[in-house]
């Protein structure tokens, strides 16, 4: 049990040191220690950094950094819940092109917590050849094992078979996107710091000025090529898929018709032709969340079958983890070091939250601005408003959290997604990657129908006498399980280190 730490805004505050455990260090989601916090003052070190242990702190009882667990672990239930009841309730599903839902802020999440993580972790470099060697063997790890979870070996729930051909598998996802994101902050974090003494707003602007830096580069390389590529027309491979349509090259091909520029639109962006050009069609995600527009779906938001007409790049492929866009989600994580490295030379409770809600502000400001303005929200091309907006709101949630859970100590409410958040990538992986429904899926009666999974959920639905409230009543379900097993994991100090 977690001791709590008086929280006195007359105190010094916290120390952040590596969290260790009987069998070795572990892994949270996504990035390589979860720093913990203290009552002592105000350093934060990380074996990461540097080969020798960190210095104990003898001014009290040290704890984890609670409300970045909290924020991670509501990450992955968040997920949980929008990927199994966003069908059930397509308001919380992801927005088919343009605009923002609930599910559209869970990839933000992630990001944004890898940039907090990463920051306390790398706040002293003694060996930064070392220190990015370790940065580069991790991500590789990451992303190979995103390749694995989606990229098309496991077919998922209510589908009993496994295996992808590999001159088809997806290259690109989310924990793809995520390890990018984490390799160029770690970067920045690891090479692009000055030695400036932190004693005023301009010297932390100064310390992290080539940070800000690059942010704004990659921001302009993003926009630059959005909006400056020029997207020919272009063909497409329609074997593979469940509904095909005459064509004027034969039954099993398409053509797009483009030949423009700054098109945000689903068939003609650049996001869609720097894939097709690098990643090759065949290994972009076959199932796009634009197959739910109008244009595709007779049941938009919502899946459904083709309407009359349709245009023929509704069966073409693309990928919303791409690599243009994950490119700009990487600012996402810069966005994240930069609450980090508030965390980390602010003093005081209230200075913390105040500089995290006025950096927060303007970016929700500008989001909603650049919306106004023409450049819309979408999160299949990460555009810059909706990187704004999303980041905005990351701060504000983590703001709250943070508040509540290592303020106010008030943490009983949180403690399953505590628990979520200190082992998410096993939550993740069994869980949000469905390889536990489909494990259990396995064993039936009779028909696959008869299954655990199934007859569990049908159980709720004639319940409620209601399939979309006995769905959510499900998923609800599923999280507080995932929770559970997460503490059980947690008092038998069992961590998966990647």
């Amino acid at each position: 049990m977690l001791e709590k730490v008086r929280h006195n805004l007359g105190l010094p505050m916290a120390s952040i040191t590596v969290v260790t455990v009987p069998d070795g260090d572990r892994t949270p989601l996504l990035h390589d220690y979860q720093p913990e916090y203290s009552g002592g003052g105000t350093e934060y070190s990380s074996t990461q950094s540097s080969e020798e242990p960190p210095p104990k702190n003898s001014n009290g009882p040290k704890e984890r950094l609670v409300s970045l667990d909290v924020f991670r672990g509501l990450t992955v239930s968040l997920m949980i819940l929008v990927d199994d009841a966003g069908k059930a309730f397509p308001s919380i599903n992801h927005a088919p092109w343009f605009g923002v839902t609930l599910a559209d802020f869970v990839m933000p999440f992630f990001l944004f917590g890898v940039g907090v993580s990463i920051s306390l972790v790398f706040k002293k470099v003694v060996n930064r050849l070392a220190a990015t060697k370790k940065v580069l063997f991790r991500s590789t790890k990451l992303f190979l094992l995103g390749v694995i979870l989606q990229g098309g070996y496991f077919h998922g729930r209510d589908n009993l078979t496994y295996g992808v051909d590999l001159e088809k598998i997806r290259v690109m996802g989310v924990l793809q996107r995520i390890a990018i994101g984490y390799l160029l902050a770690s970067v920045l974090e690891i090479w692009l710091v000055n030695n400036t003494v932190v004693n005023s707003a301009v010297a932390f602007v100064k310390r992290y000025s080539f940070q800000i830096g690059a942010g704004i580069l990659v921001g302009v390389l993003y926009m630059v090529l959005l909006y400056g590529l020029h997207v020919p027309n272009w063909a497409f491979e329609i074997s593979s898929l469940s509904t095909i349509l005459p064509t004027s090259l034969g039954a099993n091909s398409q053509i797009v018709h483009c030949g423009l520029r700054g098109s945000l639109e689903p068939p003609c962006n650049a996001v869609g032709l720097i894939d097709r050009i690098l990643l090759g069609e065949k290994h972009l995600y076959q199932r796009p969340v634009y197959r739910r527009t109008k244009e595709c779906s007779v049941n938009s938001p919502d899946y459904g079958p083709l309407p009359q007409n349709s245009p023929a790049w509704c069966l073409a492929p693309f990928d919303p983890e791409g690599i243009l866009s994950s490119l700009m989600a990487a600012i996402t994580c810069f966005v994240g070091l930069h609450y980090g490295h508030i965390l980390v030379h602010c003093k005081g409770h209230m200075q913390r939250i105040f500089f995290w809600l006025v950096s927060s502000l303007p970016l929700l400001i500008l989001g909603y601005l650049l919306n106004v303005l023409g450049v819309p929200y979408s999160k299949p091309l990460y555009t810059l408003s909706y990187m704004f907006i999303t980041a905005g709101a990351s701060g504000v949630l983590m703001t709250i959290i943070y508040f509540i859970v290592d303020v106010k100590c008030i943490r009983k409410p949180s403690v399953i997604f505590q628990w979520m958040g200190m082992n998410a990538l096993i939550v993740y992986a069994l869980a949000a990657c469905d390889i536990f429904p489909a494990i259990v899926q396995g064993f039936y009666w009779r028909s696959q129908e008869n299954n655990l999974v199934d007859l569990s959920e049908r159980l709720l639905q004639s319940m409620f006498h209601s399939e979309k409230w006995g769905t959510l009543a499900f998923v609800v379900l599923e999280i507080v399980f995932w929770g559970a097993v997460a503490g059980f994991l947690h008092t038998k100090r069992i961590y998966l280190k990647l």
